[in-house]
Formats: structure tokens, C-alpha cells, sequence
């Protein structure tokens, strides 16, 4: 069984391409930190970063609602390419094929503007429809 769980934050804005049978597909780069206790540099966080791919609805929804810098946590298949870099060296890609990509970050945080893009900011509250059972709590009221 080939399957990767990463969460991590996109290094840039994700691109959305037709393939020539018109199946749309999204690319974007996330980078996820590593846990280390004696790293050399303390205060560099070392990184890894994966290319990801998801297909179809999945890479629409990913490009419609994903920028730069949004928190995202992907399920999916990894493989591992290699290529000739620049300086002649031979360097490895780890690539995800997405089964699954939440969005992690907030509405309007992160970054990126938020997907309704109407100049309103996250409260981190939902709305409570009229009429019902729920009672809104603040957080301060919390025992815990």
C-alpha cells in the first residue's frame, strides 16, 4: 500500500491545466517541516517539499479556494522522479497524486484572500440560523 499523509503550507499559487482529453488538472507545492532536535542550524527550520497533482474536481476546487501560503493537509499516492538539475547534479522530486486535500487555513488567512473575496475578515464564529436549538458561547465562557 503506497499512501502519504503530509500537512504543510503551499510554497506558491497553484496552476490549473486542461490535458489534451480535457481533464482539468491542479499543481502546487507544499512544504512541510521537519521535527528535528539537533539540527545543526537551531533556529532553521528544515523543510521537505512535495509537488502535488489532483485531478478533476479535486485540482478546480484547489485552485478556485488555494494560494500561497494556505495550510493544507493532503492524503494521495507518492512516487519519485528524478532529473538533471541546472548544475549538472542529479536531484529527486517526490510527487503526490491527491486523493484527498483539506484546506487548513481560515478564510482570509494564510495569505490569500478569502474565496468569497467580499473584503469581510474570518471571525472564527459561525452564523446561527434563526429559529434554531443552538446557543452561541463565547470562548472566554469555556471551563476548558
Amino acid at each position: 500500500m503506497n499512501k502519504l499523509f503530509i500537512v504543510g503550507n503551499l510554497t506558491r499559487d497553484p496552476e490549473l491545466r486542461t490535458t489534451s482529453t480535457g481533464i482539468s488538472v491542479c499543481t502546487f507545492t507544499v512544504a512541510v517541516n521537519r521535527r528535528r532536535s539537533g539540527s545543526s542550524n537551531p533556529g532553521q527550520p528544515e523543510a521537505d517539499f512535495f509537488r502535488v497533482s489532483a485531478w478533476r474536481a479535486l485540482g478546480e476546487n484547489c485552485q478556485k479556494y488555494l494560494a500561497k501560503g494556505r495550510k493544507v493537509a493532503v492524503t494521495g499516492a507518492v512516487s519519485v522522479s528524478t532529473y538533471q538539475g541546472n548544475d549538472g547534479q542529479t536531484r529527486a522530486s517526490l510527487e503526490v497524486n491527491a486523493d484527498d486535500v483539506e484546506f487548513l487555513s481560515p478564510k482570509g488567512e494564510g495569505g490569500a484572500p478569502a474565496p468569497d473575496a467580499g473584503g469581510s475578515s474570518y471571525s472564527g464564529q459561525a452564523a446561527v440560523p434563526q429559529g434554531s436549538s443552538y446557543v452561541q458561547v463565547d470562548e472566554e465562557e469555556l471551563p476548558f
